[in-house]
């Protein structure tokens, strides 16, 4: 199968980001989740989570409606531009993209 596809996609990065960048890291994330959430085509959603065992290790996911807007937006200058003061707080980081095949959603408590 191709990597380009109609479905949702899941996009992860496995980050590192020093205990004392922290706060940088973020308060660049806040500046520029709600753009991307407001602004940006095909993205559904996205999370920030902190490794429960390493401190300087994190995730960040985004859902988007189909690879091609994630690509798409990647590509852009203003992404680029958007993304760098939380890309200034990252000493490693690791990239994954995933077609989403499945899906099971738990029961919504009363």
């Amino acid at each position: 199968m191709s990597e380009r596809s109609h479905g949702r996609a899941r996009i992860v990065f496995l980050v590192k980001v020093p205990v004392e960048r922290r706060d940088d890291f973020l308060a660049a994330y806040e500046q520029i989740r709600f753009l991307v959430a407001e602004g940006v085509p095909g993205h559904l959603v996205d999370q920030v989570c902190r490794s429960a065992t390493d401190p300087e290790q994190w995730l960040i996911t985004s859902e988007w409606s189909d690879l091609e807007s994630f690509l798409a937006w990647e590509a852009t200058s203003e992404h680029r531009d958007l993304v760098k003061p939380l890309r200034d707080c990252i000493t490693e980081a690791r990239s994954l993209r995933f077609l989403i095949e499945a899906e099971t959603a738990g029961r919504v408590p009363a």
